[in-house]
């Protein structure tokens, strides 16, 4: 049955804590410019109350290699376009971003579960990534020198790379969408994007949102799917597609490069981190304090640069340790959306439970429980 290319929010949705997101929300697959049906569909919750937000395309491998047959059509026109035709439209989504960033920042929050504030700052730094690609357009100027031997001109010239697949992960979907369709979209790039099936509905408002700033159909599209599987083996056993921008765990990195080694498919990767945070003796315990909480707590530690663990030495480990505690202890818990929540849910059931898991295992291995240690009652929907 074909389906309907937005889905209007349910009424148990237009809450208080709902009242800025936008009404109807595209849901289905973006492809050609255009809304594209799907054989499947999967649900997206809200993941403070595992409320269904919406209901979207479960795309697969056929859908992906449609995506990649509209995004190489629409190739040749797009990396013809002047590169300050491209910085125009780019500055168009930075400003319609802007504009509309409470409205996303709304919808941030209510399929990460992120804490509004923190939403606010994703889109005002989403936004960024196309002001930066914009003035970037225009300054691929290439270079022209005098071979060593004297006897050559060596000529440089910069050309699109043709197109590319981008995968995101969940816990940025706004930026981590931006930060790779902007400087395609500035090289003269088109692109097939395949969002994380906890968060496709931010990657959907964004594409809708660059081609009303006046980017090209087909220039830009967008593939989710409840299993990647299905959809990025696809894309990077295409010989159209000549690059691969991929953000996630160092697992599937590696996978991912495997894969695109057989073709020799330019690869970037941002794998995940495991970043330490140190604390010296000498240190200032209220700037290292201040720090660790940047370092913790961004999207309430759910994100690469989160700190992994803290060495602390002996002299200042107590004090440190206290003064740390105190400052978790301060943070506010609840509902993203609710005034004065710092600190949303995480993701999903399965993060939950992990966290969990990870909190039992230090606790039996002789560590202190700062907390009472019990994770929240499991949420309507599995969430």
């Amino acid at each position: 049955m074909p389906a309907d290319p937005h889905t209007t929010l349910p009424t148990t949705l237009r809450t208080p804590l709902h009242t800025a997101l936008p009404t109807a929300l595209p849901t289905d697959l973006h492809i050609g410019g255009r809304p594209t049906a799907a054989k499947d569909r999967f649900p997206v919750h809200d993941p403070a109350t595992g409320a269904v937000l919406a209901e979207v395309a479960d795309g697969g491998a056929e859908d992906a290699l449609r995506a990649v047959a509209a995004a190489h059509e629409a190739g040749p026109g797009w990396a013809a376009t002047p590169p300050r035709r491209r910085s125009e439209l780019l500055l168009a989504a930075f400003d319609l971003m802007r504009g509309q960033a409470e409205e996303l920042a709304a919808l941030i929050t209510a399929e990460s579960g992120k804490a509004l504030s923190d939403a606010r700052a994703e889109v005002r730094y989403a936004a960024e990534f196309f002001r930066w690609y914009a003035e970037e357009a225009v300054r691929a100027a290439g270079s022209l020198a005098t071979a060593p031997s004297g006897g050559h001109r060596l000529l440089v010239q910069y050309r699109p790379v043709g197109v590319c697949a981008l995968v995101t992960p969940w816990n940025f979907p706004a930026a981590m969408a931006t930060r790779k369709l902007a400087p395609a979209l500035a090289a003269g790039c088109t692109t097939v994007l395949k969002p994380a099936s906890d968060t496709p509905l931010t990657a959907l408002y964004v594409a809708a949102l660059l081609e009303r700033a006046g980017v090209p159909p087909g220039v830009v599209n967008v593939v989710p799917a409840r299993r990647p599987t299905a959809v990025v083996p696809a894309l990077l056993a295409d010989p159209r597609v000549r690059k691969l921008s991929f953000t996630g765990s160092t697992e599937v990195g590696r996978a991912l490069l495997r894969t695109a080694a057989d073709r020799v498919v330019n690869a970037s990767m941002e794998l995940g981190g495991n970043a330490p945070f140190l604390v010296f003796a000498d240190a200032d315990l209220d700037a290292a304090v201040d720090g660790a909480m940047v370092a913790k707590m961004r999207n309430a530690g759910q994100a690469c640069t989160a700190a992994n663990r803290f060495y602390v030495q002996a002299p200042v480990a107590a004090e440190f340790g206290h003064r740390l505690a105190e400052r978790m202890a301060a943070l506010t818990v609840g509902h993203g959306a609710a005034p004065g929540t710092d600190v949303g849910p995480l993701i999903n059931r399965a993060a939950a439970d992990k966290a969990d898991r990870l909190v039992r295992a230090a606790v039996g291995g002789g560590g202190g429980a700062g907390g009472p240690g019990r994770p929240p009652p499991p949420a309507p929907g599995g969430c």
